[in-house]
C-alpha cells in the first residue's frame, strides 16, 4: 500500500489544529460534493480522499497512530504485540526505529508471521475497513418530512431513510458502508452529517419555527383574517382588533416534528409587522384628519 499524506490531501501541515482540519475539510466537502459534481470522477474520487483524510486526523487516537506508523497505522496494535513477544532484540529494533520509513516495520512483520502474514497458529488477522465520513445538504423542507436519499459511497450507490426532524450538525451512522476490510474483515461504518441550509422565511430553534409576517393597518386596527403559509400547508388565522406592532401569535403543532417522534411537533410563532400605508387620497387623508379630531 502506497502512503498517502492525509495532511496534504486537505491542505494543512502537521501542526494544524483539530479546529483547524475540520475547517479545511469542510471547505473543499462543500466544493467536491457529488451532488454538485454528479459526473466528474476525478471530484468524487478526490472527495472520497479527503473524508478518509478527516477520518484519520479528526481522531485524536488515530492521527497519533498515523503520524508514528504512517501508512501501516491500522496495523500498529499488531506491530506492538509482535514486538512484545519477540524479546529483547525485537524491542530495542522497534524503539529505535523512531519516525523512520514504515518499510523497516513491515519487513519486521513479515519475519514474525511470514510472508503470507499467517500468524503462529497460521491464522490470519482479519483488519476492519476504515470509517468514512461526508456530510450531506438538505434544505428546511427536506428536513421537515421522512423521505429516502441516494448516495454514492466508493462508486455503490446506498439508498438511506432520512428521519423527519433531522437537526443541523446531526450525524448518524450507516454500519458496513465505509471503506472494506482486509483478509474477510468487517466493512468500516459511514458517517453522515447533516447541514440544514438557512431559509430565508422561517427559522428554525430547536423543533420551534419563527416566521415575520406584514399586517395592513386597517387589519391591525379592525381586526379580520389573513392566510399564513406554513410548512405543512396553508392555514387561516383571525386577526385580533387593535392588534400593536410585534405581536407575537403561537400557532400549536405547527412548527417542526421531533426527531423520531411520529406525530409530535413544535409550535409556530408569527410575529406581526404592521405596515403604514404609503400613499393616501384626498378623501383618506381627510378621514384622518377627521379620526384625529375626535382622538383628541
Amino acid at each position: 500500500m502506497e502512503f498517502v499524506d492525509y495532511y496534504k490531501i486537505l491542505g494543512v501541515n502537521k501542526q494544524a489544529t483539530p479546529k483547524e482540519i475540520k475547517s479545511a475539510y469542510r471547505k473543499l466537502a462543500r466544493t467536491l460534493h457529488p451532488d454538485l459534481n454528479p459526473n466528474d470522477k476525478d471530484a468524487n474520487r478526490k472527495f472520497q480522499q479527503i473524508n478518509e483524510a478527516n477520518e484519520v486526523l479528526s481522531d485524536p487516537e488515530k492521527r497519533k497512530k498515523y503520524d508514528r506508523y504512517g501508512k501501516d497505522w491500522q496495523h500498529a496494535e499488531e506491530f506492538q504485540k509482535a514486538g512484545q513477544s519477540s524479546g529483547h532484540t525485537a524491542n530495542s529494533r522497534w524503539q529505535n526505529a523512531g519516525d523512520e520509513d514504515l518499510g523497516d516495520f513491515s519487513d519486521f512483520f513479515k519475519s514474525m508471521f511470514g510472508e503470507t502474514g499467517r500468524t503462529q497458529d497460521s491464522r490470519q488477522p482479519k483488519y476492519r475497513g476504515r470509517d468514512l465520513q461526508a456530510e450531506l445538504h438538505l434544505e428546511l423542507i427536506d428536513a421537515y418530512k421522512t423521505h429516502q436519499q441516494t448516495l454514492t459511497v466508493n462508486g455503490k450507490a446506498i439508498r438511506i431513510t432520512i428521519p423527519a426532524g433531522i437537526e443541523d450538525g446531526q450525524t448518524i451512522k450507516i454500519a458496513g458502508h465505509g471503506m472494506p476490510g482486509t483478509r474477510g474483515g468487517p466493512a468500516g461504518d459511514l458517517y453522515i452529517t447533516f447541514i440544514i441550509t438557512l431559509n430565508p422565511e422561517f427559522k428554525r430553534l430547536n423543533n420551534d419555527l419563527y416566521v415575520s409576517r406584514d399586517l395592513d393597518l386597517y387589519t391591525a386596527v379592525l381586526g379580520g383574517e389573513i392566510h399564513i403559509q406554513t410548512l405543512s400547508g396553508e392555514v387561516k388565522l383571525k386577526v385580533s382588533p387593535l392588534t400593536q406592532n410585534g405581536t407575537r401569535v403561537r400557532l400549536k403543532g405547527k412548527g417542526f416534528p421531533l426527531y423520531k417522534k411520529e406525530g409530535e411537533y413544535g409550535d409556530l410563532f408569527i410575529t406581526y409587522q404592521v405596515k403604514l400605508p404609503t400613499h393616501l387620497s384626498e378623501r383618506q387623508k381627510e378621514l384622518f384628519k377627521e379620526l384625529s379630531s375626535l382622538s383628541s
